[in-house]
């Protein structure tokens, strides 16, 4: 039986921004370069540019040799870990690629590696050469290639490392926050929507006359399509997760300033009348936008639609030198009959239906929405918003429900945790996102800035 390595490596100058990838295939034998591919698929991140590497070189050896041993070799932490199957696959970018990745081959003839960026030049030169050329308008060529000639020399098996053991510095080693510091200075890690580009693959040796073809066929993502269990594990956490995560996204959670509803303790959702901020709160989000000017971290305000929150998104913004983004997901759970009332007067006028309201999160106020709803619609603000922004920290101006959902489900705590949460108005939380589905609850209801 045959035995291929297959090297591959993607980038994304901006990520995302201009992307692209490479991949070779090597015998494993004689060290021989038997086929290349590289691609220009515009606007993307990192981790769309590598795992479409990835792709790339797996359709590759199949082409070459669908019975084949393939070996993968990738600097990529997070694609290795999660093809391997020890970190959980939760982006929406990520899980059809994955899943591609996973059908090309059984699994049984597919192993996984990761190595130092060092070791992946080959790979690195082909994804660079695929950017240079998409930035030109050009297709990339194997003519015009210099990466085979860059590669050290390849003694077989024993030089390309198969069967070797291998894997980045641990906390012990390097430090948990060294290793992370220097990823986020690589510019590791994200998320993005790729945008169909040229694309080239070189059969470097006769035996790779199909390649071509088939490595082009691989330019379309196969949406909704189930990755092998391999691919969900969850990932390990605390200490045991690996320091190699890239920064992490993180979302500094702003609830919007008082209302005139506020200080009443009245429901005041999505489907009430909509209240702008009183003048107590306009002068506290002065004073949380001039708090975030002071550490000065923040670089995307994204608001709920709703006023309260633009009214508090604009003044913070403002003082930041920032642009409002508007996102849907974030605004308010709608309390239906509720709004406007406050809990007294609603145990009053419907005493069962609040009972089963605080009772289960999948009932609703007449007329509104229940929390898991709610949860539903947050979730999916989040995967996108962690799509847009992935290794940045931004803003969210958001109300009480949409934050602490953000943070019961970072903790992963039930939805009765809920209304274990105090939330003030113009309050503070954290929380950052890591590359391989952890997140970690670093802030929660911060009001100094308000004394």
């Amino acid at each position: 039986m045959r035995e291929f390595i297959v090297e591959a490596d993607g980038g994304s100058r901006g990520n995302p921004g201009p992307a692209g990838y490479g991949a070779v295939v090597i015998d494993a034998e004689s060290g021989e370069t038997l086929a290349e591919a590289a691609e220009y698929i515009g606007v993307a991140t990192n981790n769309v540019a590598e795992y479409k590497g990835l792709v790339a070189g797996l359709k590759a050896a199949h082409a070459l040799d669908p019975a084949a041993q393939v070996h993968v070799r990738m600097d990529s932490k997070l694609v290795v870990e999660q093809m391997s199957g020890r970190w959980k696959i939760k982006h929406p970018d990520m899980k059809p690629l994955a899943a591609e990745a996973a059908r090309v081959l059984p699994a049984a003839q597919v192993t996984y590696e990761w190595i130092p960026r060092e070791k992946n030049k080959h790979a690195d030169r082909l994804a660079n050469e695929a950017m240079d050329a998409g930035k030109r308008g050009e297709q990339w060529s194997p003519s015009a290639s210099t990466a085979e000639l860059d590669r050290p020399a390849r003694a077989g098996r024993s030089a390309a490392g198969v069967g070797a053991p291998a894997g980045p510095p641990g906390d012990a080693a390097a430090g948990a926050a060294k290793a992370r510091a220097a990823m986020a200075g690589a510019g590791a890690g994200s998320a993005g929507t790729p945008a169909s580009g040229v694309s080239g693959v070189s059969a470097v040796s006769g035996t790779a006359a199909g390649a071509e073809a088939d490595v082009r066929a691989a330019r379309s993502v196969a949406a909704g399509a189930g990755a092998s269990e391999a691919v969900t594990a969850a990932p390990p956490v605390g200490w045991g997760a690996s320091a190699d995560l890239g920064a992490p996204a993180t979302f500094v959670l702003l609830r919007h300033g008082e209302t005139p509803l506020t200080p009443q303790k009245r429901f005041s959702g999505s489907g009430g009348s909509n209240p702008s901020l009183s003048d107590i709160g306009r002068e506290q989000a002065v004073r949380v936008a001039a708090a975030l000017a002071a550490r000065g971290t923040v670089q995307a305000v994204v608001s709920s639609p709703l006023l309260r929150c633009q009214e508090t998104a604009r003044t913070v913004a403002a003082r930041l030198g920032l642009d409002v983004h508007l996102e849907e997901g974030l605004r308010e759970a709608d309390f239906g009959d509720w709004e406007g009332l406050t809990f007294a007067e609603v145990r009053e006028r419907q005493p069962d239906e609040l009972n089963a309201w605080l009772a289960s999160a999948d009932v609703a106020p007449p007329g509104g929405e229940s929390f898991a709803e709610v949860t539903t619609r947050v979730e999916a603000a989040r995967e996108k918003l962690l799509a847009a922004y992935a290794g940045r920290t931004v803003l969210l101006v958001t109300h009480v429900t949409p934050i602490k959902t953000l943070v019961r489900l970072a903790l992963g705590a039930p939805p009765e945790s809920l209304f274990r949460m105090e939330l003030s108005a113009a309050s503070l939380s954290a929380v950052a996102y890591y590359g391989d589905g952890n997140a970690s609850v670093r802030l929660l209801n911060d009001t100094a800035h308000l004394r």
